[in-house]
């Protein structure tokens, strides 16, 4: 005989089931069951895994497990689908017995899922009639409603829904399901004494039974696991009395033994399995199924693919095409029609074209797609192809055929615009974005174990910081490398049960989440190939399925991103646009301007895409870019393989001439010199590949993949065809095995070029809008980032040292966003505390139609009282806002708060809706009418710096005009090597180490043991990081807010947070006179200093008094230098002046000393 496990719950049974599918086929192989079923709860979500784990256990052990798709799905009673009340749900189990069975099972779920959902995805009785073609139904488990009716003691209505289930379904194809863990109903009845209830229902309706374990598990043993997995699921821990748990371990994989034993009452029963397994049989449909690209009258998908890319051709390359191009393109068109990928170009570049005609932000290209000249023809990547060395084989090989992979970045805060004309397009249920499944790494793991088994939190983070940051490390792999996490594991208990209980749930699927970018295009509505659902978080409609198998499905994935850079292009060039009148159009920016590499060689590269880290500013210190292919060929190498194998050195000691450059052979130079004979790209290992040995531009790319990933089988049959091709080609077998090992050394780092130069463009981008438009530029980088303190602050801290400096806001200078002026940029009025969108507009609105505010009292007099409250103006002057109208703060907030300024504005406002004209509004414009409203003269008395610097951060949440800290900036320097806003993005734990900063929030608590301690901020100029301090008794005087403390203590990184422990706290008396800079020096060309810039630089250090000593000096062309100090003093720190010197010299030639 032989049995076949029906229904199972596997880990996407979220939290319920622990089941890893290929472990369950591994199983069903090993115990020689012919086929094995998957039964999620509501979701079909392991389908295509299961599809994939059988062939993988077929093709590794020889035994075929047949796989049989199904769900227990949620049936109700209620046809009208209340949701006023909480739903009565019973299970029922579904299985797909034939395609069109398993096509109507999609449909099914999918509707329950998306139209039905309330509490769970519920099923009606409508909709089985409507889709039980093809399905094979059970009764399901105690929670069935025909095994519920027994237990209340409703036979005949037992009887009567068997029957009417039964009529969903074709004759013979609905089961009375038997289960015998052991356990007893709510009623009291024993499972052998409901199964002989439901054989006796069976039998009165005409139906057959099966016999199912409901498992949930594997093995035995798992049932612990499993029932962590519970208590993660429903937030409680394991010695919770009134918890949800099983009632036994008996809920996993048995063998057909075990299950004949059990239920020894119902032999046919476990027979009838094999019938069920028999009579399912569904093959998973590989057919692609782009959508339907709507094309011209007249047109097929080949002709019209054919003229859009030799119209492309013309454009990018002029008329005629150059051979080169042109038999390159043919090529590729050639391979693209082959393979039957035409529409899936013009899908991509219609969408493409249609976003640029909006535009919104389109960026150059991603990954291998940049290779195609194709591509590039149709205005879907900007990179040409040829130039550059890429290859068209990295991204559609003639030899596999794959789906196409072109990934598109978009602005980020017009993607979903993208999205939406694609639903359009292609009508909206044809489109969906994609689920994807959180797994529990080893942290994750450990943290969740320890919650469950009532461990503070301490012990789980104590292991996690052993287990370290290592990208992908295992709990097993870290006992092996780290001896202090062995040592603990074997001595302490608590670490032992703790990391015990995570490896038994380590790598199961915890969660759901949506796919940042992925969105598929179907030829039919979604739900006739995929389950679909709605996102949990936000009600969007999203597939079941996991995007990594759709492919393989025949369905359309394409990758939309959103890219924050492309965002602040846009924002730079509007910015430009409207300052100067100039159009700049990001994809015409030229990749060699030579003031865009002096701006990164100097290593300001704060806001530039992709190299503002400080791997970039080293390696461009040690190796400074001067031509675009060194921006491509860093960003290749700027990754932890070639930092950490030493590549990077030998590359920049190569490349810099103190070691010589060597090509192996001459007639490998052109592929290899951009690089200085070293190997950085995929695209080379191709290409001297085929130089080399007459490799086939697909048979290399087989190469470049084996290599890559280490497939030695495939690599020792190529190795052969290497070597004897590159003798036939006149090459010595010495240097082709000296070539051979050196490519498999690099492979497991090179790069892939297509990526690399087309992020490089994008470098080159936002470099030359930096480089030339700094103002403009870095206003759009501010303005992307608002909202997110902690970034604002840091830029704000780099464009105050590079000469932008952030100013605050102005009711007659600022947008609504961060605007750039000739001295700086300008704080946004939205960034103000209660200022929104729409009260920013209606003021900008006032001010371009009638003119700047004069004042306060000209601000509320002009602008609707409906717009601001007395918050609003509060904030607006605490912020700075009205500093141009040439009154302090402390007398605006006087006119606010003493004056009845905004009582006489409410009441003027309330006469104009009523339609009353005031004499004042009459004649106010008349100055001897005798109407005309006195304003006060500018007091000049403001409040101390330190308090207005405190409303400042108080309404901005950050410091603007200045900071506490910035007089003592070389001083702070000096003592710590640590600035606090590099440290939020620091992975890494810092043992011990001195911090320098100012103290505010201190919060001071009790400690369990009755002790004081306290939490508290510190921060400087760069940015913040929260600290602790349990020795409060000790430092509790210095921890003050607004004290200015060193302190030593230790740099934590965690899920939480980061967090510095601090340990001794020591305050500081800062030397205002010790960190003033004696000398202001300024050094200049003679070539650049004339009468005329000598006027312009007196009256820009006149702007800007203070106490350091100006000194001038002037290099003359013959070498010499002249020294004047001239009879003004300056305030060496202001940005301000900075920023005009600059501007006046055109690069930074000061210098504090």
């Amino acid at each position: 005989m032989a049995f076949v496990h029906l229904h199972n719950h596997t880990e996407y049974s979220l939290l319920d089931g622990l089941t890893h599918i290929k472990d369950m086929v591994k199983r069903a192989a090993e115990l020689d069951m012919p086929a094995i079923a998957i039964t999620d709860h509501g979701v079909m979500s392991g389908v295509p895994e299961l599809c994939a784990a059988c062939d993988s256990v077929e093709a590794e052990t020889g035994k075929r497990v047949k796989p049989i798709y199904g769900c227990e799905v949620y049936f109700t009673t209620d046809e009208s689908l209340r949701k006023d009340v909480k739903p009565k749900l019973y299970h029922l189990l579904l299985l797909a017995k034939t395609n069109e069975g398993y096509h109507n099972l999609l449909r099914l779920v999918s509707e329950s899922h998306v139209d039905n959902y309330y509490y769970k995805p519920r099923t009606t009785f409508s909709m089985l009639q409507k889709y039980g073609k093809g399905i094979i139904g059970s009764s399901a488990c105690l929670a069935g409603i025909v095994p519920k009716l027994i237990d209340n003691g409703q036979f005949d209505e037992a009887v009567a829904w068997a029957k009417q289930l039964a009529s969903c379904f074709e004759p013979g194809d609905f089961y009375i399901e038997l289960q015998n863990q052991g356990i007893s109903t709510d009623g009291g009845l024993t499972q052998t004494q409901l199964n002989h209830e439901l054989t006796r229902v069976a039998q009165a309706a005409g139906l057959k039974t099966i016999a199912t374990n409901d498992f949930h598990y594997l093995t035995q043993e798992d049932a612990r696991a499993q029932d962590i997995l519970l208590c993660i699921g429903t937030g409680r821990i394991l010695n919770d009395p009134d918890r949800m748990s099983f009632p036994n371990d008996q809920f996993y994989m048995k063998t057909e033994e075990e299950m004949r034993c059990a239920l020894a009452d119902f032999p046919e029963a476990c027979d009838n399995t094999v019938e069920v397994a028999q009579k399912c049989n569904v093959e998973l449909e590989r057919d692609s199924i782009l959508p339907r690209f709507p094309l011209p009258e007249g047109e097929t998908e080949e002709s019209y693919f054919k003229k859009r890319v030799q119209q492309g051709l013309e454009w990018r390359y002029g008329t005629p095409v150059p051979q080169e191009a042109q038999e390159r393109a043919d090529y590729e068109m050639g391979v693209i029609i082959q393979q039957g990928f035409p529409a899936y170009f013009l899908i991509v570049q219609e969408y493409i074209d249609w976003a640029r005609s909006q535009g919104i932000g389109v960026g150059p290209g991603r990954g291998s797609a940049a290779g195609a000249i194709v591509a590039y023809a149709m205005g879907i990547t900007d990179l040409e192809p040829l130039s550059n060395g890429l290859l068209f084989e990295r991204f559609l090989s003639p030899e596999r055929v794959e789906m196409p992979d072109i990934d598109v970045d978009f602005e980020q805060g017009r993607r979903e615009e993208v999205i939406d004309h694609i639903k359009d397009v292609y009508g909206e249920d044809h489109v969906s974005q994609v689920i994807t499944f959180g797994t529990l790494q080893a942290k994750n793991a450990v943290r969740d174990a320890a919650r469950v088994l009532d461990y503070p939190y301490a012990t789980g983070d104590k292991i996690c910081k052993m287990i370290g940051n290592e990208l992908g490390i295992t709990i097993d792999k870290a006992l092996e490398s780290n001896p202090d996490l062995a040592s603990a594991y074997k001595t302490e208990e608590d670490v032992r049960t703790v990391i015990d209980a995570a490896r038994s749930i380590e790598g199961h699927v915890r969660g759901e989440g949506v796919h940042a970018c992925a969105t598929i295009i179907c030829r039919d509505p979604m739900s006739d190939h995929v389950p679909m659902k709605r996102d949990t978080k936000g009600g969007g409609i999203i597939t079941q399925y996991d995007g990594h198998y759709t492919p393989d499905l025949g369905l359309l994935k394409m990758d939309f991103l959103g890219l924050r850079t492309l965002d602040v292009l846009s924002f730079a060039c509007q910015n430009i646009k409207e300052r100067f009148g100039v159009t700049i159009k990001p994809e015409e920016i030229p990749t060699d301007d030579e003031q865009a590499f002096k701006l990164m060689q100097a290593g300001n590269m704060d806001g530039l895409f992709q190299v503002e880290s400080a791997l970039y500013v080293s390696l461009f210190s040690r190796l400074p870019p001067t031509r675009f292919s060194d921006i491509v060929a860093s960003i290749a190498l700027n990754r932890p393989g070639p930092l950490e194998s030493g590549m990077v050195d030998d590359y920049v000691e190569t490349a810099s001439g103190r070691t010589a450059v060597h090509y192996y052979d001459d007639r490998l130079r052109p592929i290899l010199e951009e690089t200085y004979g070293t190997m950085v790209y995929q695209e080379q290992i191709m290409q001297i590949s085929m130089a080399m040995s007459g490799f086939s531009a697909g048979k290399a790319d087989k190469l470049r993949k084996a290599m890559g990933k280490k497939k030695l089988d495939v690599m020792r049959a190529l190795q052969e065809d290497w070597n004897k091709g590159a003798v036939e080609n006149g090459f010595s077998l010495e240097i082709a095995k000296q070539i051979w090992n050196d490519a498999e050394k690099f492979a497991k780092y090179a790069f892939n070029k297509s990526h690399s130069a087309a992020y490089a463009i994008l470098v080159m981008r936002t470099a030359y809008l930096k480089a030339h438009y700094p103002n403009d530029y870095m206003a759009a980088v501010l303005t992307s980032y608002m909202g997110n303190t902690d970034r604002l602050i840091r830029y704000i801290a780099s464009c105050n040292h590079n000469g932008t400096p952030v100013l605050p806001p102005d009711i007659n200078a600022s947008n609504a966003e961060f605007t750039p002026v000739d001295e700086g940029i300008r704080f946004g009025l939205v960034g103000v505390r209660g200022v929104g969108k729409n009260v920013a507009d209606e003021i900008i609105a006032e001010r371009n139609a009638n003119g700047p505010y004069t004042s306060l009292h000209d601000f509320v007099n002009r602008l609707d009282a409906k717009c601001y409250n007395r918050k609003t103006l509060e904030s607006l002057i605490k912020g700075g806002a009205f500093d141009s109208t040439g009154y302090t703060r402390k007398q605006l907030m006087y006119f606010v708060d003493e004056t009845p300024l905004l009582e006489n504005a409410s009441k003027r406002q309330k006469d104009r809706d009523a339609g009353q004209t005031s004499l004042f509004d009459l004649f106010a414009d008349e100055p001897d009418s005798g109407f005309v409203e006195e304003v006060p003269e500018p007091d000049g008395i403001e409040w101390p710096t330190r308090q207005l610097l405190a409303y400042e951060k108080e309404i901005m949440k950050i410091y603007v005009s200045d900071h506490p800290l910035r007089p003592y900036e070389s001083q702070i320097t000096n003592m710590t090597k640590y600035q606090l806003g590099s440290l939020a993005e620091s992975e890494d734990d810092i043992k011990s180490a001195t911090f320098v900063g100012m103290i505010s929030n201190v919060a001071v608590k009790m400690t369990k043991r009755g002790n004081k301690m306290a939490t508290f901020t510190l921060e400087d100029t760069t940015g913040h990081v929260d600290c602790i301090c349990f020795d409060y008794d000790k430092y509790g005087q210095f921890i003050q807010d607004d004290a200015i403390v060193k302190l030593k203590g230790s740099f934590e990184h965690s899920d939480r947070g980061n967090q510095i422990k601090a340990y001794e706290i020591i305050p500081l008396e800062i030397d205002d006179e010790a960190d003033k800079p004696h000398f202001f020096e300024l050094h200049i060309n003679m070539a650049d200093f004339d009468q005329n810039t000598s006027v312009k630089l007196n009256r820009v250090l006149q702007e800007h008094p203070g106490r350091d000593r100006a000194v001038l000096f002037v290099k003359q062309a013959d070498g010499r230098n002249f020294r004047a100090e001239l009879p003004l003093s300056v305030n060496s720190q202001h940005p301000l002046l900075h920023a005009k010197i600059q501007e006046l010299f055109g690069s930074a030639v000061w210098k504090a000393s």
